[in-house]
């Protein structure tokens, strides 16, 4: 008997049990005491409607019957006249899942926590996107943008009608053409920009004393001058009936003009045109956050940011949108400038809180003289 008893607990089989005996018990001891893995996150239920806050007719119809189409969430696009309003708009707590917005608005809707953080796992496409345009000073690591559009201000003329060449942005003020001349009253910042760029100062002073000349300058066009809003063809027509000669513009405006009539050139000033971007944006108080960023995702496809640039006539971002872009407008300078042309460029940039009061109030003040 004590044969057998020692043979049961000394031998191998005995030390294999023993071994499995005292993992399986470190094993409870392990997991017993960690956190058990956290779930894999899972998508949640799309929206039934996704709000889309952008300029009029900036994206096809197409695009967005597309992404219904595949997902079966409905768009509903809603527009704004300028990028101020748009930024009224969302500090008044007004709901939307996507808006554009310029870059200068950025950091400060960060700052007040408008603007939610975009999750890269959901839109992986945003790899789509040239370093060029990513890990911009106004938000690094792109936390809470999806870069857009991005382009040139300049002036846009009806070559056949102009007296001598347009080269500078004081042309505008050329007696030649007093009542002829327009700027879009949407877009202040840059109004302002290249008043000041006329005057050969920085696109974005804050120097009271030269916002105040600029002030005054604008002042002495106002007579006559015709106010743009944002009407799709409201440049275009005018240009077409010979009502406006000179513009501030861009390339938008140079195709819907050229539909009409094909003696439209754009100009890019020899003191610099003006530069801006646009970016995608997810309001902090959307009840679609996920959605919305399946809808970003979307728009970055190479097909479908092409799409979109052959359409809007604005450069894309999107490198890999390139060969779906057709050759004329991918080739056209007036889209895509070549560098040579930027070198004086200036992009219009944010402004202090002190800065933005000034601008404001100089604008207020000259859209209110009569």
């Amino acid at each position: 008997i004590r044969s057998n008893y020692s043979m049961m607990f000394s031998g191998r089989p005995f030390m294999s049990y023993a071994r499995l005996l005292v993992g399986l018990i470190l094993s409870l001891l392990v997991a017993c005491g960690r956190p058990p893995a956290p779930a894999t996150p899972t998508m949640p239920p799309l929206a039934e409607e996704l709000i889309f806050y952008n300029w009029p007719e900036d994206v096809p119809g197409s695009v967005l019957e597309a992404f219904t189409a595949e997902y079966g969430v409905r768009v509903t696009y809603q527009t704004f006249d300028s990028f101020e309003e748009a930024a009224a708009r969302i500090r008044a707590g007004e709901i939307y899942d996507v808006v554009n917005l310029d870059s200068r608005f950025i950091p400060a809707m960060i700052a007040e926590g408008r603007l939610a953080e975009i999750h890269h796992a959901q839109v992986p496409n945003l790899k789509n996107i040239s370093p060029n345009f990513r890990e911009l000073v106004y938000d690094p690591g792109n936390q809470y943008t999806v870069p857009y559009n991005w382009g040139t201000t300049g002036l846009v003329i009806r070559d056949d009608l102009i007296s001598a060449p347009v080269t500078h942005w004081a042309d505008l003020w050329d007696p030649t053409y007093a009542g002829k001349a327009a700027i879009w009253e949407g877009e202040p910042r840059e109004v302002l920009g290249l008043t000041l760029k006329s005057l050969g100062y920085g696109a974005n002073s804050e120097n009271p004393a030269e916002l105040e000349a600029a002030l005054a300058r604008l002042l002495a066009l106002k007579p006559g001058l015709h106010l743009l809003d944002s009407g799709p063809e409201s440049l275009s027509q005018l240009l077409e009936q010979g009502e406006v000669i000179v513009s501030m513009g861009y390339a938008g405006d140079v195709f819907e003009a050229r539909q009409l009539t094909p003696h439209v050139a754009y100009v890019l000033p020899e003191e610099g045109p003006l530069m801006w971007n646009e970016s995608f944006v997810i309001p902090a108080n959307s009840p679609n956050k996920a959605t919305a960023e399946l809808f970003l995702n979307f728009i970055l496809r190479p097909e479908i940011a092409a799409q979109i640039a052959n359409e809007n006539y604005y450069a894309t971002p999107n490198e890999a949108a390139y060969s779906f872009i057709d050759s004329e407008i991918l080739n056209d300078p007036v889209i895509f400038p070549p560098n040579a042309d930027l070198i004086n460029a200036e992009l219009i940039l944010p402004l202090s809180q002190t800065g933005q009061k000034l601008y404001d109030e100089v604008w207020e003040r000259f859209i209110g003289e009569p």
